[in-house]
């Protein structure tokens, strides 16, 4: 039996800022790109989601919700510098450590003898370490799996921290909302609510061929999640899979001809990207286009490295979809699979 922590630091970047400038306290916060600019919310503190504002919204929106909404830029080298000296308290602990962002992470703490082994109390020194060392809070979840440890980290959010006892799985699990198991968003919870299915413990009712039926392979993860049932490890490295640029545009590029004058910049930064990746194996070339009605596209296809006149062949063939302006461009790779024996890429540059 596993003993996994989730991890997840409280509205980081926000977070961040308000360790750095203590006036900011109390007062509605949000870092993100700037409203005129078509800029969305990357992160906000609690005062800022009491008047709705939540991340990916467009800052515009944000400002409309909450008029007194103080709206900072991103200061990523200062995160990265904050996420480095957590990565280092939880390597105190263990080896298994999966970041899965800057500012999350899995640790499997099974087998280790600190906290009398007990995971809750390591999670606890854990937590109180990353507010005396860092200067924030962080919230943990505790569990068998990865799955129910990071429900579990949402629990107490924030500065707090939930466990899932063996015993308890079951009984947990069932009365979990479909929306909680990882990969379900809108359209496909609304596809389970159409078929009378709201919660883990009515997934149950449907066998594993029904929900492969109905939702292709993503019917065997729902069919084993929905039992609280998760047998990934934590893996202390990751491949990356894919790579890319984009960029929202103040003003609709109004045609073809202007998409492909932006995509040459939007080139030249990802191949600076992967250089300093160190140039990993690329299957695949692909650029993505949102136009003016939300509605957007990818184009793809295979390549060995990245060429201006393929990236444009590409825009070509996804604009002719819409034939409309365009308010983001992104053109990026998928990345070729590395055996491990081979060595892997790191989930950070």
């Amino acid at each position: 039996m596993r003993k996994i922590i989730h991890c997840d630091c409280d509205c980081f970047y926000a977070a961040i800022e308000m360790r750095d400038d203590p006036t900011l306290l109390g007062r509605p916060l949000a870092v993100g790109g700037r409203p005129e600019a078509r800029g969305v919310i990357a992160t906000c503190n609690y005062e800022a989601r009491a008047y709705g504002v939540r991340s990916a919204m467009s800052a515009a929106k944000a400002l409309r919700l909450c008029p007194e909404l103080i709206l900072l830029r991103p200061r990523f080298d200062t995160y990265r510098d904050a996420s480095r000296r957590i990565l280092e308290i939880y390597r105190t602990f263990t080896a298994l450590v999966e970041p899965l962002s800057l500012d999350e992470a899995y640790l499997d703490v099974t087998g280790v003898e600190r906290c009398q082994g007990s995971a809750s109390l390591m999670a606890e020194e854990i937590r109180r370490r990353i507010r005396s060392e860092v200067g924030i809070t962080a919230s943990a979840g505790i569990a068998p799996n990865k799955f129910l440890a990071k429900v579990a980290s949402d629990w107490n959010k924030p500065d707090g921290q939930f466990v899932v006892r063996p015993e308890a799985v079951d009984a947990f699990v069932a009365a979990l909302p479909v929306e909680r198991i990882f990969g379900v968003g809108r359209v496909t919870a609304n596809k389970l609510h159409r078929l009378g299915v709201r919660t883990c413990g009515d997934l149950r009712h449907w066998s594993a061929a029904e929900l492969g039926s109905r939702f292709g392979s993503f019917g065997d993860r729902l069919y084993r999640l929905c039992r609280g049932e998760d047998a990934r490890p934590v893996s202390p490295r990751s491949q990356r899979k894919s790579l890319s640029v984009e960029t929202t545009y103040a003003s609709d590029l109004p045609d073809l001809d202007a998409c492909r004058e932006a995509l040459a910049p939007l080139v030249r930064e990802l191949d600076a990207r992967l250089g300093k990746a160190g140039g990993p194996g690329i299957d695949k070339v692909f650029v993505k286009i949102r136009f003016d009605d939300f509605r957007h596209t990818t184009a793809e296809g295979p390549a060995s490295a990245v060429a201006v006149p393929h990236c444009l062949d590409l825009l070509a063939e996804g604009w002719r979809r819409g034939s409309r302006p365009v308010r983001l461009l992104g053109v990026g790779v998928r990345l070729r699979v590395v055996h491990e024996k081979a060595g892997q890429l790191a989930l950070f540059d």
